[in-house]
Formats: C-alpha cells, sequence, structure tokens
C-alpha cells in the first residue's frame, strides 16, 4: 500500500513537470519579436507574418492548456498522458510502414518475398515492429480490439499479396488518412469531456469557496499539486538540460575557474522566468533543509529525529533568496549580470544557513561539553562541526572580496559572516572552559563569571564589526554617492545592529550589578549552619560548600541565586521578595535555618512545597557541579 501511494505520489508530480515546461518556453517565446525578425530579415513580404495574430492567439491558448494540464487531476492527467502515448505509438507506426515502403522502392524488386532473403528481412523486422505497435495501443487503450489500431499492416498485407509498388504508395497513404479519420471520430466523440471536467471543477471549487473560503482552497491546491516538490523538479531537469547542452557543444574539458563559471551561468539561465526562479526558489529550499537535517544527523545521529520535526527549516532561505530576486530585478538582467548578482545573493543565503547551522549546533555542543559523556567520537563531531563554522565563512568572505570591490553593501553581506565566526569562537571557548572544569573534578567557584566575560567579550565583538559597518556606511553617505536607499540602510543597520545590541548589552550589565549587590547584601553561611542545614542547593541539587542565606531564612549557592535573581526578585522556594538592603536578625543568624522546602533529588516529596509546583526553579541537574544553564546571562 505505502508502495502504491508512493507510486502515485512520483506520478502526481512527474506528469505535471511537462505542463510547466511548456508555461516557461512560452514565457520565453515573444511572438511580436519572433514576426519583427522575419519582417526584417525577409526582403519580400513573408507568407509566414500574415499568420502573426493567429500565433498571438494561440499563444494565449497554450497559456491556458498549460494551466488546465497543471490543474488536472491525476486520474485525468493519466489518462490524457495514455492518449498521447497511443497518438505517439500510432505517428510511430506509420512511420515504420513509410519506410518500409521507401526501402521497397529503391530495392525495386517486386516478386515473392521468400524469393529474396532481404526483402523477407525487411517484411519480417516491420511486420514485428508493426505488432508490437498495435499490442502496446491495444494494452495502453485497455481494449481487445486490436483491429483499430492495426491500418499501417495495410502496406505489410498488400506487398505480401504481391500488390505493384505504386499501388502500395496509395495503400499507405489510404492507411494514414484512415488512422486519422479515426482520431477525428474519437476527438469529436469526445468533444464534451472537457468541457463537463470543467463544469464539474467549477462546482466542487465553488462550494468549497462557499463553505471554507478562498485560503482553504489555496491550500488545497496547494497540497493537491505538492507545488514546492513540483517546481523543484521542474527547476532541476531545466538544470540538466542547461548542463547537457553545454558539454554536448564542447569538446574541450573545461577548467576549475571555467566549471564554477558555467555553475553560476547555467542558474543564470535557469532563473529568467517567473516558474524558473520559483523553481530556484523552492530548490534553495530544499537543499536548506537537507543541510541542515544532515546537521543534526552528523551531530547526533537517529536521536535526532525522534519527536523533531524540521520541515519549518529552509523556507526562510528561499524566502530570502525570493526577495533579494524580486528587490534586485534579477529576472530582468542580461545572463552576464544575473549570473554575478547571483553570486551575490546565493552568498547571503549560504551564509543563513551556516547561521541556522550555529543554532542547531551551539546548544548540543554546550550541553555536551556540561555532561559526563566521554564519547571521544561525539565530541570529535561537535567541535569539528564548529570549526567548520568558523572556517568556511571567513573563507568564504575572503573568496567574495577577491572578486569584487569593496563597498557598504558588500561590507553588510561579509559582515554576517563574521559575525558567524565570532558566535562559533564564543561557543568553542565555553565548550573548553566547561571541558577543562571537567578535567579538574572540582567545581570552579567563579566558573559563570569567567562564561560571562567570554560571552560579554564575543558580543562586544559583535557590536564592535556592526559599529565599523555603520561607520563605513556613513562615511561613504557623506562622502561618497548619496542615496535615499543606502541612507536608509544604514539607519535600519544603525537601529537593529548597533543601537539594540548597545540597549541589550547595557540591560544585561544592571541586571547583573544588581544581582552582584544584592548577593553582596546577604550573609554568608557558616559551617555549623551549613551542617545543620545538611541539604542540597534547591535551585540547581547540588551539594553545598558555601552559601547565602535568605531574608526569609533559605540557603542556596551564591551563583545560583545570582543567576534566579536576573529573572525575578523572590525567593525561589516561599517566593517572598529579596531585598538587597534587607538583613536577617542577629537571632535568624544564630539560630539554625528552617526545615528545607525541597528534599534531595534523590527523594522527592511534593507534599512538602506545593508552591514550588507552580514556579518549578528548574530540572534537576546532575550532582557535583557547579552550573545548572549551559548558556548562562543570555
Amino acid at each position: 500500500m505505502a508502495v502504491k501511494e508512493r507510486v502515485e505520489a512520483v506520478l502526481n508530480v512527474g506528469l505535471r513537470v511537462p505542463s510547466i515546461m511548456l508555461l516557461e518556453v512560452l514565457y520565453r517565446w515573444d511572438v511580436s519579436s519572433f514576426f519583427q525578425k522575419i519582417q526584417r530579415s525577409s526582403l519580400n513580404n513573408n507568407p509566414l507574418f500574415q499568420y502573426k495574430y493567429l500565433a498571438l492567439y494561440l499563444h494565449y491558448v497554450g497559456y491556458i492548456l498549460s494551466l488546465v494540464l497543471l490543474t488536472l487531476p491525476r486520474q485525468h492527467l493519466v489518462q490524457l498522458y495514455l492518449y498521447v502515448l497511443t497518438a505517439l505509438l500510432l505517428f510511430a507506426g506509420h512511420q515504420i510502414s513509410r519506410d518500409y515502403v521507401r526501402s521497397e522502392l529503391e530495392s525495386g524488386y517486386e516478386g515473392p518475398l521468400y524469393l529474396e532473403p532481404l526483402s523477407i528481412n525487411r517484411f519480417t523486422t516491420a511486420l514485428i515492429c508493426q505488432m508490437v505497435v498495435c499490442t502496446l495501443c491495444s494494452c495502453v487503450m485497455q481494449t481487445k480490439r486490436i483491429w483499430l489500431f492495426s491500418a499501417h499492416l495495410l502496406p505489410l498485407v498488400a506487398r505480401l499479396c504481391l500488390v505493384p509498388l505504386e499501388t502500395i504508395v496509395f495503400v499507405n497513404r489510404f492507411a494514414m488518412i484512415f488512422t486519422g479519420l479515426e482520431v477525428i471520430y474519437f476527438l469529436a466523440s469526445n468533444l464534451l469531456v472537457p468541457f463537463n471536467l470543467a463544469k464539474t471543477a467549477y462546482r466542487e471549487l465553488a462550494q468549497v469557496v462557499e463553505v471554507y473560503g478562498l485560503l482553504a482552497l489555496g491550500m488545497s491546491l496547494w497540497n493537491q499539486l505538492v507545488l514546492p516538490v513540483l517546481f523543484m523538479c521542474f527547476w532541476l531537469v531545466l538544470f540538466a538540460l542547461q548542463i547537457y547542452t553545454y558539454f554536448s557543444t564542447r569538446d574541450q574539458p573545461t577548467s576549475r575557474e571555467r566549471l564554477l563559471f558555467l555553475f553560476l551561468t547555467s542558474i543564470a539561465e535557469c532563473c529568467c522566468t517567473p516558474y524558473s526562479l520559483l523553481g530556484l526558489v523552492f530548490t534553495v529550499s530544499f537543499v536548506a533543509l537537507g543541510v541542515l537535517t544532515l546537521c543534526k544527523f552528523y551531530l547526533q545521529g537517529y536521536r535526532a529525529f525522534m519527536n523533531d520535526n524540521t520541515m519549518h527549516r529552509g523556507m526562510t532561505e528561499g524566502i530570502t533568496l525570493l526577495i533579494l530576486a524580486v528587490q534586485t530585478g534579477l529576472i530582468e538582467l542580461q545572463v552576464i549580470h544575473r549570473a554575478f548578482l547571483l553570486s551575490i545573493i546565493l552568498f547571503i543565503v549560504v551564509a543563513s544557513i551556516l547561521q541556522s547551522m550555529l543554532e542547531i549546533a551551539d546548544p548540543i555542543v554546550l550541553a555536551l561539553g556540561a555532561s559526563r559523556d566521554k564519547s571521544l567520537w561525539k565530541h570529535f563531531r561537535a567541535v569539528s562541526l564548529c570549526l567548520f563554522l568558523l572556517v568556511f565563512p571567513a573563507y568564504m568572505s575572503y573568496m567574495i572580496c577577491q572578486f569584487f570591490h569593496m563597498d557598504f553593501w558588500l561590507l553588510i553581506i561579509i559582515s554576517s559572516s563574521i559575525l558567524t565566526s565570532l558566535q562559533v569562537l564564543g561557543t568553542l571557548l565555553i565548550y573548553v572552559l566547561f571541558m577543562v572544569e571537567e578535567l579538574r573534578k572540582a567545581p570552579v567557584e567563579n566558573m559563570d563569571d569567567v562564561i560571562y566575560w567570554v560571552n560579554g567579550t564575543y558580543r562586544l565583538l559583535e557590536f564592535l564589526v556592526a559599529l565599523c559597518v555603520v561607520a563605513y556606511g556613513v562615511s561613504e553617505t557623506v562622502f561618497g554617492e548619496w542615496t535615499v536607499m543606502g541612507s536608509t540602510i544604514v539607519l535600519i543597520h544603525s537601529y537593529y545592529n548597533v543601537w539594540l545590541r548597545a540597549q541589550l548589552g547595557w540591560q544585561s550589565f544592571l541586571l547583573r550589578r544588581d544581582a552582584v549587590n544584592k548577593i553582596k547584601s546577604l550573609p554568608t553561611a557558616s559551617h555549623q549552619q551549613l551542617q545543620q542545614h545538611n541539604d542540597i542547593c534547591s535551585i540547581c541539587y547540588q551539594d553545598m560548600t558555601s552559601a547565602v542565606i535568605t531574608p526569609c531564612s533559605h540557603l542556596f549557592h551564591a551563583g545560583c541565586l545570582k543567576k534566579w535573581l536576573y529573572v525575578q526578585e523572590t525567593c525561589p522556594l516561599c517566593h517572598n521578595q529579596l531585598k538587597g538592603s534587607s538583613q536577617p536578625s542577629s537571632s535568624t543568624q544564630d539560630a539554625p535555618p528552617q526545615e528545607p522546602l525541597i528534599q534531595p533529588a534523590g527523594d522527592p516529596d511534593p507534599s512538602q512545597h506545593p508552591e514550588s509546583d507552580s514556579t518549578p526553579p528548574g530540572p534537576p541537574a546532575r550532582r557535583h557541579r557547579s552550573r545548572f544553564s549551559v548558556r548562562p546571562y543570555g
């Protein structure tokens, strides 16, 4: 059953590709320009020029027929292709008959066939071919009346009956006319089928629109036609034909630089119409989806596909390509200019894919560094992918700088790759810190501070890169050629990549400063108080060798409570407000702390802390570690 569904899905896509190919050909063929060239090239009035308006009408009719073929239901589409295949088989049968009659006229032999070996060989070959054609026609049309497709056998029967060769020519013409009349009769008898089909389709569409609306109709057509896969297959066929045409017309081998230029020009040739541009967009989307899925598989193996939906990925890159192509007027350019512009657009798309790969790899790498997983293969895969994401964007930036002159637009494009490399570098540094702490086999008290400064450093570098881009754009706008678009891009880049980054960094600094001041205002638990408490930290579920005491007499790690205070200024257990100026009384400091509201991780008792169920402090982490988050401080 699954095989049948797959075959039907393949047929549903494959049988619709020719209709889009026909739309592509009709869009590329400019009828007016074609007839103008005919008029200029001919000294006298060319008879073809008289059919200009007829060609225009047929051009529009071709569009309508292509759209009808594109939207036909699969069963009707299969039936139509079977009719076309039967017509092609009948044409092939008459071609075989014509070739046989021509060969007999050239030989000039009119005697019995068995007396001439060459004549009997020609007759046997033609007879076998014609029988195969008749059998295939009857099988395709699912009928036992094989005589309906046997008209092209008449010249062979006439030759077997020793009819003169001149008469066999007329017999062959009669067989062709008879087959043509059969085709005309079949078309006339099914003349109302398209009308009835259109009428039924209109009723169904009107019912769907009336009940569900236009959006549901569009979604239904999208799912029925499988447009993303359909346009991708169409573009791949177009690209393969372009490559085949190039190599079939060249005899010399192509160099590596020539291959890159061939790749770009072939893509440029295959996106000169709206249909081929949509095909390229969906192809890029599927390629991006495949790369990101392969990235997850490389990092996690088959576990990456468990309860994880990656179908939302890949469309960002395709939409980016479509927006840039529309804004730059890609399909209106010449092939060479289109190829150079495509190189920049594809660079942006690849940079977006690399950024998506980093979003996948970053939490996996940091979680791997924070765990006790000793698998060298897992660590190698994580580190190797990070090194690739560190080096490849820089290499791409270097290569594109070799081909293009540096300007503001190119600097914006390159800055995205530089930011990706900086983010990967920060991820690798934090991973190394986690691994160093793992090798020490003892928690580092100020590890959170170190991670904070590492994050702050590479984010400062990101801010400086964005600031350099804005400064270059401002200088080019002031001292160079001023344009409205350039000024708009400078303002947008200044707001999103400079102002918002600076505002976010300053807010993070203020939150950290307030949290540090609050922690410093809290008293530190003595060794006796820790022994009397004899419990773990209720935030990270780890043993406490040092702790601070809240005004509500609860004990926590100073680092854990500091990270909690980034989110809210309440106690993680009783949710009382924690004010930095509040000091616990001496009696509270001397007295043993309250019975903890949370039990150790190994023996939970939810009945003792009902409040913590509503806002749990976080998932239990493994013991003997000094952190509960792999990416602290946002």
